[in-house]
């Protein structure tokens, strides 16, 4: 029997209770056709490699998916853009949400964190880039709002269910990203999380030089916490999640410097 491009690649597909008609998976850098060094599987186009590789790769996501991966320029911002089936790929955006069907929410990745969402009640779907600019937002200057308070502001506040609307639940699925062992950071990347949220000083370990190590994971996890959403599944920080520690399965660029990028992608059926 010939496998799917999903099973021959080891993708990562989230095991969390989300409703049948959500689906979701995270490419591995296995499956695709790129060149070293962005074999194989390379979704980014803005990273060197070669475009007619590229476009092979996410014809075999799309082919995988089933649906179409919609594919933003990320600028470690912010913004949110609502997805529909005109919606083209491109836009300068850290996290799309939409409401309709057959169309994937889409993250590259090769170090940030990817964050997936859903509500329980399977009518609405986020993805999210959320690296640390992104996920502190601007500091005390902006109140500490990040990608995921602008994610959820976004999302609908109520839901239709059995005639009643009620504020919905979400869950969230975090893949992986640098793990807390590599990501070496600066004091201005502390002083960016806990201007307004102290409590995250928790999340930082000191290093030699002045230099502290973060996890990413779980600021994500605390910051998910403090706005209602506590089912968070996935990436809990160990290396199997690491991206910089298992170079034979996923892209880096803090360790590699010219590298691939991954996917991470949402979509109702």
């Amino acid at each position: 029997m010939t496998r799917s491009p999903l099973e021959a690649a080891d993708w990562l597909q989230p095991d969390w209770p989300a409703p049948a008609n959500v689906r979701a998976i995270c490419t591995t850098r296995n499956g695709g056709v790129s060149a070293a060094p962005y074999a194989s599987l390379n979704l980014g186009s803005h990273v060197g490699d070669d475009a007619i590789a590229v476009a092979r790769n996410r014809a075999v996501l799309q082919q995988a998916l089933g649906v179409k991966p919609v594919f933003l320029n990320q600028v470690h911002g912010t913004g949110m853009l609502e997805l529909d089936h005109g919606t083209p790929d491109g836009a300068a955006f850290d996290g799309a949400f939409t409401r309709e069907h057959g169309l994937a929410c889409t993250i590259m990745v090769a170090d940030c964190l990817p964050v997936l969402l859903c509500d329980v009640q399977g009518t609405q779907v986020a993805a999210v880039h959320a690296g640390w600019r992104g996920l502190a937002g601007e500091g005390a200057s902006s109140g500490g709002i990040g990608v995921l308070e602008q994610v959820l502001k976004r999302f609908r506040p109520l839901a239709l269910v059995e005639y009643e609307l009620v504020a919905p639940e979400l869950i969230a699925w975090l893949g992986p990203c640098i793990g807390p062992t590599a990501f070496e950071v600066g004091v201005e990347v502390v002083e960016a999380f806990t201007q307004t949220n102290p409590q995250a000083l928790e999340y930082f370990r000191p290093q030699p030089g002045g230099k502290w190590l973060a996890n990413l994971p779980a600021l994500a996890r605390q910051r998910l916490g403090a706005l209602g959403v506590t089912q968070v599944f996935g990436n809990d920080g160990s290396e199997a999640w690491c991206t910089v520690s298992n170079p034979s399965r996923f892209f880096s660029h803090r360790r590699d410097r010219v590298s691939g990028r991954l996917a991470a992608c949402i979509w109702l059926e």
